[in-house]
């Protein structure tokens, strides 16, 4: 019987390509479940959505699996992509096949996690090369494809950020984004609430030497492989990992 119990507890913590769980133990305390996905942007396809052909919001990731059946293109994994105002516009910067269709937001003192400085931008090149940096550091180009801006930045310079507190009572649901060492991109989310502490920390762990935060309460995940499946929900931008129907 102990046998098997430890077997099984092997099973539950061994991770699969793309999904792992993160647990850490504090008196006695297992912290929340983390839904991780890695891409590598130079195999897989990244796309950011916000409209699709018509003008007409996405919305959700029913509604892009239905787009994309359109284009003969199937949805692997989705995320939301950001914070948005109240009509689902994106806040902040947001850049789409190369297209500015939301200006940078330079605030610096105002309320809300966006603006928990510094705030951050993750993006995209045409050379597909992923990049997570703050805000005050990106640099306009042509050759910048897709990018989200959002806030707080989580892990900066290998650092977790200076304001967030270990052991804080803010709990939420949590997603980010964050660059590996080796150059892939780290999507993250948590299933259950954690603190921004704890949410950076599992991106710092993973070696990440920048991570941003997405969103919160709000926050799904598209992962069939993991048994993910959440086709609900009400977005601004959206970021998903696509490929063409065999």
């Amino acid at each position: 019987m102990k046998k098997n119990g430890f077997l099984f507890l092997s099973l539950l913590l061994a991770t699969t390509a793309g999904f792992s769980s993160f647990h850490r133990r504090e008196t006695g305390i297992v912290a929340p479940e983390i839904i991780s996905y890695v891409v590598d942007p130079g195999k897989q396809t990244i796309g950011f959505f916000w409209k699709d052909g018509n003008g007409k919001r996405i919305e959700n990731f029913q509604n892009l699996k239905q787009f994309l059946e359109k284009e003969n293109r199937e949805l692997v994994f989705a995320m939301n992509g950001g914070m948005f105002n109240a009509d689902l516009s994106p806040q902040g910067l947001y850049i789409e096949n190369g297209k500015l269709l939301s200006g940078i937001d330079t605030v610096q003192n105002a309320y809300g996690n966006f603006y928990l400085q510094p705030n951050g931008i993750f993006y995209l090149t045409d050379e597909r090369k992923p990049v997570v940096c703050k805000t005050a550091d990106f640099v306009f180009s042509e050759q910048v494809q897709y990018a989200t801006q959002s806030g707080p930045m989580l892990v900066i310079d290998g650092f977790i950020h200076p304001k967030f507190v270990e052991g804080s009572a803010n709990l939420n649901v949590r997603n980010g984004v964050g660059i590996l060492p080796d150059g892939r991109v780290l999507f993250a989310m948590s299933k259950n609430k954690i603190n921004l502490y704890d949410f950076a920390r599992f991106f710092k762990e993973k070696g990440c030497s920048n991570a941003l935060y997405l969103d919160g309460a709000i926050s799904k995940t598209y992962l069939p492989s993991a048994n993910q499946v959440q086709l609900d929900g009400l977005f601004g931008v959206i970021i998903a990992e696509t490929r063409e129907k065999q």
